[in-house]
């Protein structure tokens, strides 16, 4: 139940414990269970749910991440599809190495804009291409009041994104997060050549980019 009006209970948002899959541990020994539902945890420990989630979280010392999957790919689509609807990817950058792999993020913070064109545009033709790239660059960047990106024009900053439409597609999943995308050949950061050939190359030329509402100094 919902002790409060003010507190969001994800748990019954989601349905049932089949739709909370567990992400985060920080225990060596919980982590085996990463990409589990708390439904397939409890069933193999013999408990209830509930029970299942508090021995979860004392056995880790902490929160446990989760995903709440509360929309369906219908849903999904119908959004996508919203012509003032525009894309981003909610997540950090992230990179497949070091201190990163200690986390578990949402895959989208690997595959988000690769799913959009390679899964949605490509393969189920939700969108136009045209449409995905407008609704991915320049109309968040109005939408926001961000000047000089969004666009390649004159006097813009050079941020430019070079794929292969036929190839272009998201690998990372929830049970495996740290899988790059596909298809992407080159990136150009504020004109800096920052991906060649599918290849990072070490050049760090991004910048904090501040819209009409900062207000530091």
């Amino acid at each position: 139940r919902t002790p409060t009006d003010e507190w969001e209970n994800l748990y019954l948002a989601a349905g049932s414990a089949d739709n909370v899959l567990l992400v985060g541990f920080r225990s060596d020994e919980l982590k085996p269970l990463t990409g589990k539902t708390l439904a397939e945890v409890a069933s193999e420990r013999g408990t209830s749910h509930e029970e299942a989630a508090m021995d979860l979280l004392i056995a880790n010392g902490a929160d446990v991440g989760t995903v709440y999957f509360l929309m369906s790919e219908e849903n999904v689509k119908k959004k996508i599809a919203l012509p003032w609807m525009s894309f981003g990817s909610d997540a950090e950058a992230l990179s497949p190495e070091g201190v990163f792999l200690e986390s578990n993020p949402h895959p989208r913070a690997y595959g988000n804009f690769a799913r959009l064109l390679g899964r949605y545009v490509r393969d189920e033709g939700v969108i136009s291409l045209e449409e995905a790239i407008r609704k991915s660059t320049s109309q968040p960047a109005g939408n926001l009041g961000i000047h000089g990106r969004g666009s390649l024009a004159p006097g813009y900053y050079a941020d430019v994104v070079v794929f292969d439409p036929a190839t272009v597609r998201d690998n990372a999943t929830f049970a495996q997060p740290h899988q790059l995308a596909e298809g992407v050949v080159h990136v150009f950061v504020n004109g800096t050549h920052t991906v060649r050939d599918g290849v990072h190359t070490g050049a760090l030329a991004g910048r904090v980019v501040h819209g009409p509402g900062w207000t530091g100094p």
